[in-house]
């Protein structure tokens, strides 16, 4: 049995699975937000309730919103900024009795995708997070990308790549201006149609805006699509994937899967682009069962 956490800032869930990959149990509990060990507690106290549950143990790995430090052991680059220079990989180890595996939240997606998802079977995977943040991850051969930092996939914190003069370079949480997640992720989105509207709306309510036929939410979108396919162009220079899957809450917006490619070819340094641009099998749930594939 295969156990998987996705550690979230608002809730905790995890997902048992069997060793092809069926689901057996899942659940989620709320984050003791601003509280470590609360947050420990819950996690350990999720795998002791499954395994009760379910008479068996299980091997467990946890995705978390943020990567481990290969010079501490500590969680890094976390937005639950509680988890940050914690041990979590060895205090849940210490309270589990057996080995943990840690991944980011982006790569534990990817992986989902790529073992039994939307990618199944291809040789390289980019897994897009546009959601609250812009996050990313990269699986070849059914393996994550890592990298040597830690921060393999991390393309929300490179600048939109061709900018052009009429782009407004927003103050990115990493102290730079103009990163890929200011433009592309949720809020981001939000924040520019503020700007260009001076209306405080949802990124859902500007889609169901655009759909009804508003004129400022229908360049919105248009403004978005144009972003997006820049950002994932750059993307397919680098590592070339053969499928591109998005995660996150942008991903439901239908229309990417079509408008998007139409616009990318522009940017991509080839006679052709064959990458496949895909939305998830699994939905919200890819981080949870990725985390269990680790």
């Amino acid at each position: 049995m295969r156990l998987g956490i996705d550690l979230g800032g608002t809730k905790i869930e995890i997902i048992a699975l069997d060793e092809q990959g069926e689901t057996l149990l899942q659940r989620r509990v709320v984050t003791p937000k601003g509280d470590y060990a609360g947050t420990v507690e819950a996690m350990c106290g999720l795998v002791r309730q499954a395994e009760q549950e379910l008479g068996q143990t299980g091997s467990v790995g946890v995705g978390i919103p943020g990567a481990v430090s290969h010079k501490t052991g500590r969680v890094k680059n976390a937005n639950s900024t509680w988890l940050i220079g914690e041990d979590l990989q060895g205090d849940l180890q210490r309270q589990l009795a057996r080995p943990v595996k840690l991944a980011n939240d982006a790569n534990c997606f990817a992986l989902s995708e790529a073992v039994d998802g939307a990618a199944q079977g291809a040789e390289v995977v980019f897994g897009v997070i546009i959601g609250t943040g812009c996050g990313g991850g990269i699986v070849v051969n059914g393996q994550i990308l890592n990298g040597v930092n830690a921060i393999g996939g991390e393309w929300g914190h490179n600048p939109l790549p061709w900018a052009e003069p009429e782009d407004p370079m927003l103050e990115c949480y990493c102290g730079l201006k103009g990163c890929n997640e200011t433009f592309l992720s949720g809020s981001g989105f939000q924040a520019h149609y503020r700007l260009q509207s001076g209306k405080e709306l949802r990124a859902e309510q500007i889609v169901e805006l655009s759909e009804q036929g508003d004129s400022q939410a229908q360049a919105m979108m248009q403004r978005y699509y144009h972003w997006l396919a820049k950002g994932l162009a750059s993307v397919i220079n680098v590592v070339d994937p053969d499928v591109i899957v998005l995660g996150g809450g942008m991903s439901n917006i239908q229309a990417l899967y079509t408008e998007v490619p139409k616009r990318w070819d522009q940017w991509v340094f080839s006679d052709q682009v064959s990458t496949r641009l895909v939305a998830p099998k699994f939905g919200d749930s890819s981080g949870v069962r990725g985390a269990a594939w680790l």
